[in-house]
């Protein structure tokens, strides 16, 4: 019996000496304005590694982080040395389009795979091959929100409110009132606005005399909550909608009692997890933060490290960048934290869209809409 004992743990102790530690890397912005979708990310992605460490064969998988602060610049530098100097076999990032479309630039003439979380711009992907993400594509969320408004709340007429300088904004914007006029609604005004505009006295004060059925502002949550709580202060009181730019508790928090009613599309419900990794995360979450209210934005870091896994673990054998980048290519019918995920040869992915009301200053689940 001693014997096979030794025998045992001397094969632990060889299979832990020949075990290589794996780099994946990941640039959030963990500062700035928009740190909190960053922080939301990172938090499902190092919960995530926290309960799956380790590949199949035993090989550790370590993060290597970097604040982008928000920055397009910053977010290429970090690929860059996460690549170069760090020798990572694949990164995970960013939040927003706009810098995502940075770290995509360094993947793919590195051809290092990148999975976005976040990133929903339609053509964040055209024509590339090295990336790749997990979150649904804008024109999906516009869509499946036009039809939701028209269809099950009978509402014919909205006011727009589009930031001109936001590629995600434009482009959820334009979608959705495509398909919302489609429908036979009306967009009765558009409203222009500029990320980091403080007052918006003058839009709240036309919201009111519209008298539109609703308000659609696919913005980021920091302007989107201004807007609220200003429209609010003079009376306004239509619906107020949104996009998955709003789903944190940030935007809750900057909004008060405003933001209570406002709808917004989003990518997963902690209260409706649609699968056992979904469960048991949210059980992890809940261990690690007091609390079952896991941010959707953390569902997706999580679903992007293990999808990463994933692929990490089909090509163990052949741990090369393009073997993990076909592996995450060809991710089907995944269980991930937030739902079924598919990956198609485009890096775009299939998922279901959540729709979510502000209740007493919580989120709400209202809906899921398959894809």
């Amino acid at each position: 019996m001693k014997k096979i004992h030794f025998i045992l743990g001397a094969l632990a102790l060889a299979s832990s000496l020949f075990a290589k530690e794996v780099q994946i890397g990941v640039v959030l912005p963990l500062t700035g304005s928009i740190s909190a979708y960053g922080q939301d990310v990172l938090a499902g992605i190092s919960l995530a590694n926290k309960l799956y460490p380790k590949m199949q064969n035993n090989d550790e998988v370590k993060l290597v982080i970097i604040d982008s602060k928000g920055d397009k610049i910053e977010s290429s530098n970090a690929a860059t040395r996460l690549v170069s100097q760090d020798k990572v076999i694949g990164i995970i990032g960013e939040a927003i389009t706009t810098n995502t479309m940075q770290v995509i630039s360094i993947a793919e003439s590195k051809k290092v795979p990148m999975i976005a979380p976040v990133a929903s711009g339609d053509k964040l992907l055209n024509k590339k091959s090295y990336s790749s993400r997990v979150c649904f594509m804008d024109s999906f969320q516009g869509e499946k929100f036009a039809d939701y408004a028209s269809k099950e709340l009978g509402l014919k007429t909205a006011a727009l409110i589009v930031d001109q300088a936001n590629v995600y904004s434009l482009g959820l914007a334009k979608v959705f009132e495509t398909k919302f006029s489609q429908n036979g609604g009306k967009i009765v005004k558009k409203f222009t606005i500029s990320s980091g505009d403080k007052d918006f006295k003058a839009i709240a004060s036309q919201l009111k005399n519209l008298n539109a059925d609703f308000v659609y502002m696919p913005i980021y949550h920091p302007e989107a909550a201004l807007i609220a709580k200003q429209a609010r202060s003079i009376g306004f009181d239509k619906l107020i909608s949104a996009g998955d730019g709003v789903n944190n508790q940030t935007f809750i928090e900057l909004g008060g009692s405003a933001v209570n009613g406002v709808i917004f599309t989003d990518s997963f419900d902690a209260h409706n997890p649609s699968t056992q990794t979904g469960k048991d995360f949210i059980n992890a979450y809940e261990k690690e933060k007091g609390s079952k209210e896991v941010p959707a934005f953390s569902a997706m870091g999580a679903d992007a490290y293990l999808v990463m896994l994933r692929a990490l673990n089909a090509c163990s054998s052949n741990l090369t960048s393009e073997c993990v980048n076909k592996e995450i290519h060809s991710t089907k019918d995944f269980q991930s934290v937030g739902g079924v995920i598919n990956i198609d040869a485009s890096g775009n992915a299939s998922r279901s869209v959540v729709i979510k009301e502000i209740v007493d200053g919580k989120q709400v689940f209202k809906s899921t809409i398959m894809p």
